[in-house]
């Protein structure tokens, strides 16, 4: 496993060892012991997820403002591109972005620690999206800033208008949203 810092403080992307012939491949996806000791953290996962997506569906930016979860993300099939803004005040690249293609192909996981809002636009025919969530889902905490932000300027590799949740569709503005201390 290879563990590469991203331009974020805490954020990194997560290129795991890959084994394959022509049967097919074999990777170790997860294993907390080296997560930890590779990403000098100490959290544990509560919760995996699960989606999919058609081509053009847009997810974010979401975070929880308190029970904030750290994400461990990563594709099995197709390709995302996928997004993490720092949100912690405290942070030297608060209200930064990242952003990386996830896919099938690279195999590579983006660890978006708590106090980030997260977000991923699917580029092919559709994608399976999977994540492992360092705190339970929390509605009632759930924010949404909105994928456009002026102030935040994402570079979504976008040729097509997104499809959005309603939810999404109402994100809040970065200048006015809650953020971390």
């Amino acid at each position: 496993m290879k563990v590469t810092e991203t331009s974020l403080n805490d954020c990194y992307l997560i290129e795991p060892t890959v084994f394959g012939d022509s049967r097919g491949f074999f990777m170790e996806s997860f294993n907390q012991k080296r997560f930890n000791e590779l990403t000098n953290t100490n959290f544990s996962f509560v919760q995996d997820n699960h989606s999919r997506s058609g081509k053009g569906v847009l997810r974010g930016l979401h975070y929880q403002i308190k029970n904030s979860q750290g994400k461990l993300v990563r594709v099995t099939r197709g390709e995302v591109f996928d997004v993490a803004v720092d949100l912690r005040k405290s942070s030297p690249t608060f209200g930064k972005w990242f952003g990386c293609i996830l896919s099938e192909t690279n195999k590579f996981q983006l660890w978006v620690p708590p106090g980030f809002a997260h977000g991923f636009v699917v580029l092919s025919e559709s994608a399976e999206f999977l994540y492992k969530a360092s705190d339970y889902y929390a509605p009632e905490f759930e924010r949404c800033i909105s994928w456009n932000d002026s102030t935040l300027k994402i570079d979504w590799p976008l040729s097509f208008e997104p499809v959005l949740s309603e939810k999404d569709k109402k994100g809040t503005e970065f200048k006015s949203a809650e953020v971390y201390e």
